[in-house]
């Protein structure tokens, strides 16, 4: 059975168009919902997968319309595979039920993989490049030495009220007592 999958991605955009196509192609049921965005929880897609079984195919209109990434696409389709299910896509025309549909996902896969490799051996060289000149990563701090030292003094003159050194030294409690504390 072939199971359609369509999606916008805000209210004023329409359905019909990928309901149209999805019927034309075959789709005997048709899932649908409106949204999008990362933590967009893309329910019609879950019902779709949980209503198909072995053998059925998974529909959409195009490739975007299935994954928010690369990766997440390829996770989608390879829990659709190991369902024993297929997925094509009509405006790609990819059909991973054929052999050469098969393949150019296998393709896909391959350069989500190089990419995400490529990024990892950037972010690498780029953090050894800069510890090389003499930076550190992470955030700043807030306080030096100096500003510990003095923050010692005052909290050592007990005229000298908590908040007071606060206001002082223009920094927050957690940060006072982090800082005596490791300094």
């Amino acid at each position: 059975m072939q199971v359609g999958y369509a999606r916008v991605s805000t209210q004023d955009q329409n359905l019909n168009l990928q309901k149209d196509a999805l019927k034309k192609a075959g789709c005997e049921k048709i899932f649908t919902e409106v949204g999008g965005g990362a933590d967009f929880d893309r329910k019609g897609l879950s019902d779709a997968l949980a209503f198909m079984r072995k053998g059925d195919c998974l529909v959409v209109w195009k490739l975007d319309r299935l994954g928010r990434s690369l990766k997440d696409l390829i996770a989608t389709i390879n829990d659709i595979h190991d369902k024993k299910m297929s997925f094509q896509s009509l405006q790609e025309s990819l059909n991973t039920a054929t052999s050469a549909g098969k393949l150019v996902f296998h393709v896909f896969g391959a350069l989500a993989e190089f990419e995400r490799d490529v990024i990892r051996d950037r972010t690498r060289a780029g953090l050894s490049a800069a510890r090389a000149r003499g930076r550190l990563g992470g955030r700043p701090r807030i306080m030096d030495q100096s500003k510990i030292g003095m923050a010692k003094a005052l909290m050592a003159d007990h005229k000298n009220s908590i908040r007071e050194i606060l206001k002082t030294l223009n920094i927050s409690k957690s940060t006072l007592y982090r800082s005596v504390k490791t300094g």
